[in-house]
């Protein structure tokens, strides 16, 4: 049994996580994404009327994104799925995850609509505008003819106050050995973060006991850093219930 909730555990846990929030509540403002809010806030400051914010997955860019949207009253659009122009009609503009857009074409028209509109566009992308391969060559140089602004890397207290609030939003305890696991073990990465405090929950669960660092360390053994010294420990090859707990 342990094994089977281990390698259930290990699976995106995505139709059991809570739902994703945008509230300004729930933004945890740090040095890593300052730049990034002082820009969000002066839009009249944005090159050609466009920003495009980047940063690796889990960084933050939905959650400034939907703030930004919802201070502005703007429309959303999400790259993958845009096929079709749109015209902002007296509205700012959204558009998602430039770096898998589906229609190039139909991006730069909404791009050189919002633009003749005098409407601001925000887009969103994992890696920066001079990194995409974008086709046609009139969307690449609109696209590094615009503000450009990384989120950086999340330093120690952003992500140990994301953790802490990914646990309490699970009701979850994490004691002290368990934290200092998830924080010095695995990549300094928030979405390694949610899906690490997924996992834990999923198996805590299941086994009807709260989350520990034996735990931890059977279930993310593949997420986790390598250690710093030789060796590793037998218990991560045990499978009986007991090494889990």
């Amino acid at each position: 049994m342990a094994d089977r909730v281990i390698a259930e555990a290990r699976q995106l846990a995505l139709p059991f996580d809570e739902p994703e929030s945008f509230a300004a509540a729930d933004f945890i403002e740090a040095q890593s994404n300052a730049q990034a809010r002082t820009a969000l806030a002066a839009p009249e400051s944005w090159v050609n009327r466009r920003l495009v914010l980047w940063g690796e997955a889990g960084c933050g860019k939905t959650n400034l994104g939907r703030l930004w949207v919802e201070a502005r009253g703007a429309i959303v659009l999400e790259a993958a799925r845009l096929r079709e122009p749109v015209s902002p009609e007296g509205r700012d503009l959204l558009i998602e995850d430039i770096d898998i857009m589906a229609a190039p074409l139909a991006v730069l028209a909404t791009l050189d609509r919002a633009l003749a509109a005098q409407q601001s566009v925000l887009l969103t992308s994992r890696v920066p505008p001079a990194r995409l391969a974008v086709e046609p060559a009139d969307l690449a140089s609109r696209l590094r003819a615009s503000l450009t602004i990384q989120i950086e890397p999340a330093e120690e207290s952003l992500l140990e106050a994301l953790l802490l609030r990914l646990a309490a939003a699970r009701q979850m305890t994490l004691t002290a050995p368990l934290r200092q696991f998830l924080l010095t073990r695995l990549p300094r990465r928030p979405s390694v973060l949610h899906e690490a405090v997924a996992r834990l929950d999923r198996a805590a669960l299941a086994l009807g006991t709260a989350p520990s660092r034996r735990m931890a360390e059977r279930l993310l053994a593949e997420l986790a850093d390598p250690p710093n010294h030789a060796g590793g420990s037998t218990e991560r090859h045990e499978t009986d219930m007991a090494s889990l707990l």
